[in-house]
């Protein structure tokens, strides 16, 4: 029996609880300490579903940001590889680095929530405040990375600016794989909640200054996961 045939007949059902962090854990734990060599091709998404007793969308949220700590490699059509037995020195989401993301979205987003706060309409309050209750309520967690999305988009929208709207649209795969991997390894869906509906609240009252400063502390704490998870990978590698 194979390293892989052997690992997959270890039942590992996880509670639905923080499935898809269990699940991510696991199979980097296995990667990084050779259970799962490079070189191996993963199971299916059917079989790792099977093997900790969740659903695909969660085998699949993993998988994703198996692939932004550069360990495992989707190939069309043959499946998905392990590549490394560390991490990858720098994250990548997609076209843009992580570093590239924690450098310039305060530099966008936090003018961008200033100019919404003078600027939005009351449908694009509306519209805020509904993605907020959303992502309150949201328990898929993918979902609500879409939801996160929408509201940092909307934000650009509101600010009546459309180079705002160009840029965030442009860099909103890497947000939602950013927003993947820092829920995954720093456990953040609901500070992040909150963080969203302070930013939403002082947008509301028409404060630029409150607006941009709840953006400001939004992303700080966005960059300070990002470093933790960054220790995390050196001490891991």
């Amino acid at each position: 029996m194979n390293k892989v045939a052997d690992w997959l007949t270890q039942k590992s059902p996880v509670s639905r609880k923080n499935a898809a962090e269990t699940v991510f854990e696991d199979l980097r734990g296995a990667i990084l300490a050779g259970r799962l060599p490079v070189g191996t091709r993963l199971p299916s998404e059917a079989k790792l579903a099977g093997h900790y007793g969740v659903s695909r969308p969660i085998i699949r949220e993993a998988m994703r940001s198996l692939q932004t700590l550069g360990l495992t490699r989707s190939r069309s059509g043959s499946g998905s590889f392990v590549i490394s037995d560390r991490h990858a020195p720098e994250l990548a989401y997609g076209s843009y680095s992580a570093r590239e993301m924690i450098e310039a979205r305060p530099l966008i987003e936090i003018p961008a929530a200033g100019w919404a706060a003078l600027r939005r309409s009351p449908e694009d309050m509306a519209r805020l405040l509904q993605l907020c209750d959303g992502m309150e309520r949201q328990e898929d967690a993918l979902k609500w990375v879409r939801l996160d999305s929408d509201f940092h988009c909307l934000i650009a929208e509101a600010a009546r600016n459309r180079l705002f709207v160009r840029i965030v649209a442009d860099f909103r795969e890497a947000l939602m794989r950013q927003s993947e991997l820092v829920n995954l390894m720093a456990d953040r869906r609901a500070t992040s909640n909150s963080e969203h509906r302070r930013i939403a609240q002082a947008i509301a009252t028409g404060s630029e200054t409150e607006a941009r400063a709840a953006m400001r502390d939004h992303l700080d704490v966005v960059e300070q996961a990002m470093t933790w998870i960054t220790s995390q990978r050196a001490a891991r590698s």
